[in-house]
């Protein structure tokens, strides 16, 4: 059973990094790799001496920095909130609401998105000027630009992320709660005091193992957003290598920008779990 899985894995994910060696490679793809002249590490002194290529590192950095920040902290308060809900219906209604984001495609939210936040757009023409707000440039003006895209993406995702929290939520001893409200303690006393305390491990787990995906700003959501305009604030490693790579053609230094990504990737892997092992105890076997 195992072995389609298993053949699909070394076709897509391992044949496919014999292609690295273009990183280190002035590739013509007409003379292939066996013929195409060896310069060594010279893409990678080119890649840190561009000043759009370490904007574009920076960026990444931030968006995802972000990103992992607030998806850590926004499902942590709301599945405390949802685990205070007493009906389960409302309960059942508000988690399938909420989770319904996650399953839709950045292509349609893309596209909802630009048509919702455009200078000429719903939010810019009806809702901001309703409770008197000029226009707001959340897709041409950079910093906005990053706000739109860690919002969307917070947005989009949070109640997915909530599950992992709310199955914690659970395993925390009902006799603490009783012996917390004995003492006097109300409900924001026990959620400070026994709820998030609980909570503690997994959220040491998520957020050490969230920093694997450092340098995953979220290809599909820039490039489904941004446009000339945001460049020089919303443009990731992502796409500026599909930019660099597939439009301009510059296989070998786009093949070095993704080699980076990926052995700093890696290493934040490598350094995650070693922290999730050290202070939650998190095992993979």
């Amino acid at each position: 059973m195992l072995l389609p899985g298993v053949i699909i894995t070394i076709i897509f994910n391992y044949l496919p990094m014999s292609g690295l060696i273009m990183a280190f490679q002035d590739f013509k793809p007409w003379l292939g790799f066996t013929k195409s002249p060896w310069v060594g590490l010279e893409h990678f002194k080119v890649l840190f001496n561009r000043e759009d290529s370490v904007q574009v590192i920076w960026n990444t950095f931030v968006i995802a920095g972000l990103k992992i920040i607030f998806a850590i902290i926004i499902p942590v308060i709301f599945a405390i909130l949802l685990n205070e809900i007493r009906q389960s219906g409302i309960k059942r209604t508000v988690q399938t609401l909420v989770y319904l984001p996650h399953f839709m495609s950045w292509v349609i939210l893309g596209g909802i998105l630009l048509d919702l936040l455009s200078s000429e757009g719903l939010v810019n023409n009806v809702v901001l000027p309703f409770f008197g707000i000029g226009p707001i440039p959340f897709l041409t003006d950079g910093d906005w630009f990053r706000f739109t895209v860690v919002a969307s993406d917070i947005w989009k995702e949070f109640g997915f992320s909530t599950i992992v929290f709310l199955a914690s939520l659970t395993g925390v001893n009902p006799a603490l709660y009783e012996a917390a409200e004995v003492d006097g303690a109300n409900r924001l006393q026990q959620t400070i005091h026994v709820t998030l305390p609980s909570m503690v491990p997994i959220i040491v787990v998520v957020a050490t193992l969230s920093l694997g995906n450092i340098l995953n700003a979220g290809f599909d959501q820039i490039f489904n957003l941004y446009n000339v305009l945001v460049y020089e604030k919303g443009d990731i490693i992502d796409t500026y290598v599909y930019r660099v790579g597939i439009l301009n053609s510059q296989f070998s230094f786009a093949t070095a920008v993704g080699l980076f990504k990926s052995v700093i990737g890696f290493s934040m892997i490598a350094i995650a779990y070693r922290l999730a092992y050290k202070y939650a105890n998190y095992r993979i076997f």
